[in-house]
Order: structure tokens, then C-alpha cells, then sequence
């Protein structure tokens, strides 16, 4: 055996002593744990639990379990609130760490572009090509009248525009125009 073979043994062999004797110590930590929470616990007991102390007659034993149902009563009310304000503040718990992941931000925002469509369109984006609707926005307009002006009057008056290409067309249109031109 050489020089290196005994100290790797050595080192091996204290390993092994040392993780024996770590592992006793927690088992008697372990131990001493168990025990200390069995006095706490006998202590709360004697302090908030007095020993039961039965009465001889009928009418003290009701007494007694009337005292001990109203006790269970209050016990059961403040169970109940302590499950509603838990469930209250884990809700609002899940809530700020959503906001939370929200605000880190681990998606990036896409630069919005204005995209011109109509609202057709925009309808067939949204409900997809099977759906057909057709959206007339002039429809649902009321109806305004327009005051006669007296060029729309004259538009009127003049009528059809072939007609009156017709009438200026050749010598005797040319002679209105030019009349018409002189006063």
C-alpha cells in the first residue's frame, strides 16, 4: 500500500465517522425537538383547557354542555373568518403577483400601426369570412332637407346636359351664347 492509498482510507474512514456522529447529533436534536413540542403542548392544554370537572346532577350537566356548545360556536365563527380573511389575501396575493409578472413584463408590447379599413372589413376580421354582414353606416342617419339655394335652382332649371350641349352645338347655339354674353 502507498503513501496516497492510506490517506485516501483515512480520509474515507473520517468521512464516514464524521457523518456518523452528524447524524447522531440530529437525532438527538430531532428528539429533544419532539419533546419540547409535547410540553408546550401539554402547557396550552392545562392553561386553556381546565380539567373537566363533571357535575352529579342533570340540571348542571346541561348547564355544562350548553357552555360548551355556545364555546363551539365561537370557535367555529372564528374559524370561519380566519378561512374567509385567508382566502381573501391569498385572491389578493395571486392578484398583485399578477400584476407583478405584468408590469416585469416579460412580453414585449409590438409598435401599433394604423391599418385604414373599412368597417365590412373590420367585421370579417373579426367573425371571420363565414360570417356575412353588411354594415351601412348611412342607414341609421336621419334624413336632413336642404334649403333650395338658387343655384341648385339653376341646376334644376337647365335639366338634362345633353340637351343642352345639343342646343349650343352648331351656328344657332354659338348666336345664343353670343347674345347672351353681349347683355
Amino acid at each position: 500500500m502507498s503513501d496516497e492509498e492510506k490517506k485516501r482510507r483515512a480520509a474515507t474512514a473520517r468521512r464516514q465517522h464524521l457523518k456518523s456522529a452528524m447524524l447522531q447529533l440530529a437525532a438527538t436534536e430531532i428528539e429533544k425537538e419532539a419533546a419540547a413540542k409535547e410540553v408546550e403542548k401539554q402547557n396550552y392544554l392545562a392553561e386553556h383547557c381546565p380539567p373537566l370537572s363533571l357535575p352529579g346532577s342533570m340540571q348542571e350537566l346541561q348547564e355544562l354542555c350548553k357552555k360548551l356548545h355556545a364555546k363551539i360556536e365561537s370557535v367555529d365563527e372564528e374559524r370561519y373568518d380566519t378561512e374567509v380573511k385567508l382566502q381573501k389575501t391569498t385572491k389578493e396575493l395571486e392578484d398583485l403577483s399578477q400584476k407583478l409578472f405584468d408590469l416585469r413584463g416579460k412580453f414585449k408590447r409590438p409598435p401599433l400601426r394604423r391599418v385604414r379599413m373599412s368597417a365590412d372589413a373590420m367585421l370579417r376580421a373579426l367573425l371571420g369570412s363565414k360570417h356575412k354582414v353588411c354594415m351601412d353606416l348611412r342607414a341609421n342617419l336621419k334624413q336632413v332637407k336642404k334649403e333650395d339655394t338658387e343655384k341648385e335652382k339653376d341646376l334644376r332649371d337647365v335639366g338634362d346636359w345633353r340637351k343642352n350641349i345639343e342646343e349650343k352645338s352648331g351656328m344657332e347655339g354659338r348666336k345664343k351664347m353670343f347674345e347672351a354674353g353681349e347683355s
